[in-house]
């Protein structure tokens, strides 16, 4: 399938819903094969239907992300079939509940971190070594901009999303000399699940399709495409702004 991301092999995870449904398909689009991770089958077998509508092709991997010994062992099966990965984008994330922080439960503080931070960490940690078998790899992870507004009863989400950042931010630093390129992007408002939770009053037709801000998405991972270590804004102008 042509396209500017035709051989590529692209990791995707939250890929059965809203942002991470929307990279699928657009990365489909664009001739990449789809290693699609979230927790369902049935949600991820949903998403592969639309993938193959579109003449794409993918591999289904059901995984929940906060079982830390499954993302260890993640690697080796991609190793066996591919030899590399072109392509990672970190899109699972978590929002928790709003709530003031001293009324936040602990053991849901700690689930967002697990999610959006630790997680994170552990896949760089499976699919470094994999990325650096790349001609090109392409490293994205998906942010927000509640990390620069900092509003009231956003504590772990905000906290947890800033602490992406400075990871993905260092790893980038770190692998400045090779060929990998990783960099942070925010969609902006979106309508998704999550979006839903946080605003429940606000009407949906407000708010973008997640399939009408991927140009950034699809930029952000060409080959082509030299900047890293940035944050990019991926509702201007329909493309990747950098700051």
């Amino acid at each position: 399938m042509a396209g500017r991301l035709a051989g590529r092999i692209a990791l995707i995870t939250g890929a059965s819903r809203g942002i991470g449904a929307a990279i699928a398909r657009a990365y489909a689009r664009e001739g990449a094969h789809l290693i699609l991770v979230a927790r369902t089958s049935g949600a991820l077998e949903e998403i592969d239907d639309e993938v193959q509508a579109l003449g794409g092709s993918a591999t289904l991997v059901p995984l929940d992300l906060l079982e830390w010994d499954n993302i260890d062992g993640l690697a080796a099966p991609l190793l066996e079939r591919w030899g590399k990965l072109d392509i990672f984008v970190g899109n699972a994330a978590m929002l928790g509940r709003l709530s003031p922080m001293g009324h936040y439960p602990p053991d849901m503080w700690d689930k967002v971190f697990r999610l959006n931070v630790h997680a994170n960490w552990r896949l760089i940690r499976a699919l470094d070594p994999l990325l650096r078998q790349s001609d090109a790899g392409r490293v994205l992870f998906v942010t927000s901009g509640i990390t620069r507004s900092l509003q009231p009863y956003w504590g772990p989400y905000a906290a947890s999303k800033a602490a992406l950042e400075a990871m993905a931010l260092t790893y980038a630093a770190e692998v400045m000399k090779t060929p990998i390129r990783v960099n942070l992007i925010n969609p902006g408002p979106a309508r998704t699940k999550l979006r839903a939770l946080a605003f429940p009053g606000e009407p949906p037709e407000n708010v973008p399709a997640p399939d009408d801000l991927m140009a950034a998405f699809v930029a952000a991972v060409d080959p082509a495409f030299q900047h890293t270590g940035e944050w990019i804004a991926a509702d201007q102008w329909g493309g990747a702004e950098v700051h």
